[in-house]
């Protein structure tokens, strides 16, 4: 059974005129994959994760995950944003811990956890620090391992890593694969970064302009580990940036 199947799915937001964002969209994930959403902005990828996550609701199509119509939020399914969006006045592992707090896990249990996530990340030892004492990867790597303590089947991810410098990226990029090898759990990452998700993806789903469709999928065969500047990874990004130069050219066009 696929982790997510997706099936004719749009989405529309009723403003004046109503904005179609998805169309169309046909789409499955399986079990421990890891796959990365490209394309313009505006194109839908923000939108489509949201509708996974169950944090939108869409306008038509299906969206099974597990099998099972999404329709909610699922304990099953944690969600990593660009912002980490740290409470100022906890500390880091009281940030950790607050999924389980809100449901009812006992202290030893949750102070265990946060232990735990914030080792995995490369944060041990910061744990009574406060967010604002800590550099941004290093908040990132905080929002991270809250998602993870939860233990969530799948990892939705929007552009984690926008927000902090390259060198700091390129670290977290490398932490995310090792978390991921380790458990393999299903993940669904956004970026704009087509040197990110060669690296990171086994398939790059390349969405089209608005209203978002699904363009074109890239399986990345490249074998792990990968090392930035592989030949084949170069080449997979400049087929990449030749279809997002089409696919551009096409939507000015039609303008």
């Amino acid at each position: 059974m696929a982790t997510f199947e997706v099936r004719g799915l749009g989405k529309e937001f009723p403003t004046d005129p109503p904005v179609r964002a998805l169309d169309g969209i046909d789409l499955s994930i399986g079990e421990g994959d890891f796959v990365v959403l490209l394309g313009p902005s505006g194109c839908g990828k923000s939108t489509l994760l949201d509708i996974l996550s169950g944090l939108q609701d869409k306008t038509e199509g299906e969206v099974l995950f597990e099998g099972v119509p999404v329709a909610g939020t699922n304990s099953r399914i944690g969600v990593v944003f660009q912002d980490a969006s740290l409470y100022p006045w906890r500390t880091v592992a009281r940030n950790v811990e607050i999924g389980l707090e809100f449901r009812g896990v006992p202290r030893a249990e949750r102070r265990a956890a946060a232990a735990e996530y914030l080792t995995q990340v490369g944060l041990a030892g910061f744990e009574r620090k406060y967010p604002h004492q800590l550099s941004g990867g290093m908040r990132q790597r905080a929002g991270i391992a809250r998602t993870l303590a939860t233990e969530p089947a799948v990892l939705l991810m929007d552009e984690p890593f926008g927000a902090v410098d390259h060198l700091t990226r390129i670290q977290l990029q490398r932490d995310l694969l090792a978390l991921w090898e380790s458990r393999r759990r299903t993940v669904v990452f956004v970026t704009h970064d087509v040197g990110e998700a060669v690296y990171l993806a086994d398939r790059v789903i390349l969405l089209s302009p608005r209203p978002g469709r699904v363009h074109r999928e890239f399986p990345i065969d490249v074998p792990r580990p990968r090392r930035k500047g592989d030949i084949e990874l170069l080449a997979l990004e400049s087929e990449i940036y030749q279809a997002l130069g089409r696919i551009e050219e096409q939507a000015d066009a039609e303008l």
